[in-house]
């Protein structure tokens, strides 16, 4: 009776221990949902409103010339999938254990 309940029990473990490993799989974020966050995560250190032509200023009208990322030095946001590279993928999962 007790070796019985006993490889129950080691079942049972084993069994939560593969269904967590697939459910980390399973939500494992696909490198264009990495690029987005990159993007957001840049976006949102910008001191001001205008970090990406796309971004919309104060008064409503949109960025564009205007934008941290138009004009060169200074700020240099990431506003553009395109922009990044898969060195800065694998950064950004080494960073947040993604």
């Amino acid at each position: 009776m007790f070796i019985k309940k006993l490889l129950v029990t080691g079942f049972l473990a084993v069994s939560v221990l593969s269904s967590n490993v697939v459910l980390a799989k399973a939500s494992r974020l696909s490198d264009d949902q990495v690029k987005q966050k990159v993007i957001d995560e840049s976006i949102e250190a910008y001191p001001g409103t205008c970090a990406c032509p796309f971004n919309t200023a104060r008064n409503g009208s949109h960025c564009g010339r205007r934008s941290a990322w138009s004009k060169e030095g200074g700020y240099a946001p990431v506003c553009y999938k395109n922009e990044i590279t898969q060195e800065m993928i694998s950064a950004w999962r080494k960073e947040h254990n993604a």
